[in-house]
């Protein structure tokens, strides 16, 4: 399946507002409270990838070329949807950028086959398999989850000369899969800043519950080994389930004054119904990582059902240019704010499009010799796919580049994770809103 926003053209406004006009050399770093910082993480309107999610079927095509076509393994169904089908959104937009320049003398065009991974492991892997043995791929962007990417890494990706780039994975565990690359930060910062925040509100008891998968799992180890005070319940629950009214029983009879919920929209929305029913957000002050930012759980949970809930998620450089122009191209095209996991998605095309222009041949193994060299600090700061190709066109080599994502600084390192950058967010009046950043 492939999705081409909107038929694959944008107006020449966004297009030159992709392409960095007006750009100035900004750097990523350590920023101050601008007031921006609803923009870098706020949610943008889903209920669509920006467009119509066609069969088509393609083949993979071969060096010196006028085309290229990666893949992408992505949720547009089940309970990870809400975070995948705006990916969509950033996946079109940096098409568009790349192929307003193309790729290579030929000005070749790059194109994405996406599959749906349905929100599960095995049909992760069974889209997985589609795009490398039979379409060829030698490059895929995937996926959401944590055990999404994982499964498919191990079931398909390891071994088989293909470069798997995720666009929102954060579990901790990638870390140990060199092969496995990302452009959203590994979770093990983020658990001890939890842990730094819930100690730091004064809280010495916390309770916890945490999504029975790889996700959970890693972020909940960190949160649980760095917390300076006693973690009381530490306990899992499986997806998609119509009450978990169970476990919020157990966790009310700890005494814990603090909860913390690793877990996803769906779950988070079943979740504080029912605790607001029994009248537990009076008695708990509630957290959450990135996965509990979704506008779907306010749409769906009860005003003052959630106020006071606080969290750290991933986030954005909001006073960097190229930001600054991601987020004004994709207003114009969308009439909505984007969140940073479509700027992952965004920077994760970019990364995968520059591998192909400083790679000697459209095969896997050439591509993983360029991909992380595109964005080592050593390099010359490029915030454009543009002024990154033009680098390699004057005859520079790949670490020759260093990229500056829309996210951020990429520097993908020896186990293919980028450095972290995270703000505090809290609900207030039934709305998120952000607060300091953290950067790792």
């Amino acid at each position: 399946m492939q999705s081409n926003g909107t038929d694959g053209k944008l107006d020449r406004r966004t297009l030159l507002k992709l392409s960095g006009v007006g750009l100035v050399g900004a750097t990523a770093g350590c920023l101050e409270d601008s007031g921006s910082a609803g923009t870098a993480t706020g949610e943008e309107a889903t209920g669509g990838s920006g467009g119509d999610v066609t069969d088509e079927s393609t083949d993979a095509n071969a060096g010196g070329q006028n085309a290229y076509t990666i893949g992408m393994v992505d949720a547009l169904t089940g309970s990870l949807a809400p975070y995948g089908k705006r990916n969509q959104r950033g996946k079109d937009l940096a098409l568009a950028a790349i192929n307003e320049v193309g790729i290579g003398s030929e000005g070749a065009e790059l194109s994405i086959s996406v599959e749906d991974s349905e929100s599960s492991n095995q049909s992760g892997v069974t889209a997985a398999q589609k795009l490398v043995e039979q379409n060829g791929v030698p490059l895929f962007i995937g996926a959401v989850g944590s055990g999404v990417s994982i499964a498919m890494y191990d079931s398909v990706t390891k071994g088989a000369g293909v470069v798997q780039i995720s666009q929102n994975s954060t579990s901790p565990e990638l870390t140990n899969k060199p092969g496995l690359l990302r452009t959203s930060p590994a979770g093990s910062a983020k658990g001890k800043a939890l842990a730094e925040l819930i100690a730091g509100d004064g809280h010495d008891k916390v309770a916890i519950t945490w999504v029975n998968n790889d996700y959970g799992t890693g972020l909940s180890n960190v949160f649980a080994d760095t917390f300076e005070g006693e973690v009381v319940y530490n306990e899992p629950h499986d997806q998609g389930q119509s009450s978990y009214s169970g476990i919020l029983t157990e966790m009310a009879s700890t005494g814990a004054s603090a909860w913390l919920f690793l877990t996803y929209a769906n779950e988070m929305t079943v979740m504080a119904n029912e605790a607001f029913d029994q009248g537990y957000n009076t008695s708990a002050d509630y957290y959450g990582a990135e996965s509990t930012v979704a506008d779907e759980i306010l749409a769906n949970t009860p005003e003052g059902s959630l106020d006071g809930m606080k969290g750290v998620t991933e986030s954005a450089p909001a006073d960097q240019e190229n930001y600054k122009n991601f987020v004004s191209a994709f207003e114009s095209e969308y009439d909505a704010k984007p969140t940073v996991w479509a700027a992952y998605a965004y920077d994760a095309v970019h990364i995968a499009a520059l591998a192909i222009e400083a790679a000697d041949e459209f095969t896997g193994e050439a591509l993983n010799e360029v991909v992380r060299d595109v964005t080592r600090p050593e390099g010359q700061e490029a915030f454009t796919f543009e002024e990154a190709a033009q680098i390699l066109r004057d005859g520079g080599s790949p670490s020759d580049v260093d990229y500056q994502g829309v996210s951020g600084p990429v520097d993908l390192d020896e186990n293919g994770d980028p450095p972290g950058f995270y703000q505090v967010y809290s609900v207030q009046d039934h709305t998120y809103e952000y607060g300091e950043y953290i950067t790792s």
